[in-house]
């Protein structure tokens, strides 16, 4: 490419020529984190940039009432991408999009606007906040049943089935302009995991859209499904989505102190006792599906109980141990999030979590280096060791008497999730499944 980021439009009506690219399309998520286009042909590209594209905002889930629906859709030139799985003759690029209602304002229910607003709110004291995401997924047969492809385990050579796969997903995620750090096979069967290389957070949630996409178009080239379900097997790990994270005032990190113990700043403690702290509210946007609570139980790697370590995996928040001469790489890593979320939100939300900490200056307790899980619950109770939510229900009850992730969300997303979320569960909870039949009906 001419650029390595495009920086207006001009620059992209330059690669578009170079490229000969036919068609764009134009990426948005509703509140979920479900990914939305519609594709222009190169024509209308500049009418696009100029005026956006109208849409009917009340078929978006979350997004404007029937008596409000128009929206209007404006590309993002920065983020301006060739789909490398399109064919020559109908090259297509992609760029995101924010949404805007018709009188020219942004649209308070779009969720990369939610978390470009909470960024500003870093920015205000001087932060850039990085994030480094690691999502698993697992590989199927296909999509009507969860049928491995192999039975390899954490980091197996031999015995995986999809490192052709992996291989070429990270080619297509590299020509597309984004960073991998390394790839593997993960603990479960078919279960698999391609790190990314740290960004800023609105390009990261970009990438992590964008991520999901090309991991399952690229599986389907050879001809098996690809999916970011939290827990599609039963009796094995599930997919999380481990968050690393940082704050970064110019190019210094703010987390970072050579003298202490963790080598960790007040800043970095602060922010990460206000995770802690407002975990059980934020719950509801990192694990936002009914299926994410089956992978949050003892016993398989997922996080329970909410404590923070250096080097304890059991814990919620984990300390990569520092590194001499890598003063950079100092960050906490949150392990709840699962990848089935809407990493705007997401993003949004363990920021402002974490800046109430530093702002209210939150005392960071001790760290817990022992096992968690094989301790019982009078000594989790001695050691002040609390739950994560364990249910969508109890997770959303959390959410709905919590102030900070109003603040964070808005009025409007935030009683439209809730909304969301409460029918989701009210579906699940009439319905009868084979394990009550099997269980059940022989003996009553």
């Amino acid at each position: 490419m001419l650029f390595d980021k495009p920086r207006d439009k001009k620059d992209v009506q330059e690669l578009i020529k170079q490229h000969n690219v036919k068609f764009v399309s134009l990426w948005f998520t509703d509140i979920l984190g479900q990914l939305k286009s519609f594709t222009v042909a190169v024509e209308e590209l500049e009418a696009a940039f100029e005026e956006g594209m109208g849409f009917d905002g009340s078929s978006i889930h979350g997004f404007a009432r029937i008596d409000e629906s128009d929206m209007i859709a404006i590309p993002d030139p920065s983020t301006f991408a060739l789909l490398p799985w399109t064919s020559p003759e109908k090259t297509t690029a992609r760029m995101f999009c924010d949404i805007y209602e018709p009188g020219g304002t942004p649209y308070k229910g779009d969720p990369r606007y939610i978390l470009k607003l909470n960024l500003e709110k870093a920015a205000k004291l001087g932060y850039t906040f990085y994030i480094g995401p690691e999502l698993e997924f697992f590989y199927f047969k296909s999509d009507k049943y969860p049928e491995p492809l192999d039975e390899a385990g954490y980091f197996d050579y031999s015995l995986d089935a999809a490192e052709n796969i992996r291989r070429d997903t990270i080619l297509t995620l590299e020509k597309m302009g984004i960073k991998v750090e390394y790839s593997h096979h993960e603990v479960a069967p078919s279960q698999h995991e391609i790190d990314l290389r740290y960004a800023e957070a609105l390009t990261m949630a970009d990438i992590v859209m964008t991520y999901r996409v090309v991991v399952k178009e690229i599986a389907k080239r050879y001809g098996v499904y690809a999916t970011f379900m939290p827990k599609p097997l039963f009796g094995k790990c599930g997919s999380g989505m481990h968050t690393h994270q940082s704050l970064f005032v110019g190019d210094k990190n703010a987390f970072f102190d050579p003298k202490d113990p963790f080598y960790l700043s007040d800043v970095a403690k602060h922010y990460t006792a206000g995770l802690l702290k407002h975990i059980k509210e934020i719950t509801l946007v990192l694990n936002q599906w009914i299926n994410s609570y089956k992978r949050l139980v003892p016993g398989y790697e997922a996080p329970v109980y909410i404590c923070w370590a250096r080097r304890n995996r059991s814990a919620l928040i984990r300390i990569p141990l520092y590194k001499p001469g890598k003063e950079k790489a100092t960050r906490i890593e949150l392990r709840s999030p699962d990848p089935a979320c809407n990493p705007y939100l997401a993003f949004a939300c363990m920021l402002n979590a974490g800046l109430k900490g530093i702002k209210e200056k939150y005392e960071l307790p001790p760290p817990v280096e022992v096992d968690v899980y094989h301790l019982d619950p009078e000594e989790r109770a001695a050691l002040g060791i609390d739950n994560l939510p364990g249910s969508l229900i109890e997770a959303i009850e959390y959410a709905e008497k919590s102030e900070l992730l109003r603040e964070t969300l808005g009025e409007h997303t935030f009683y439209n999730l809730i909304e969301s979320k409460k029918k989701e569960w009210d579906e699940y909870r009439i319905q009868v499944f084979p394990y009550e039949l099997e269980k059940y009906l022989p003996i009553l």
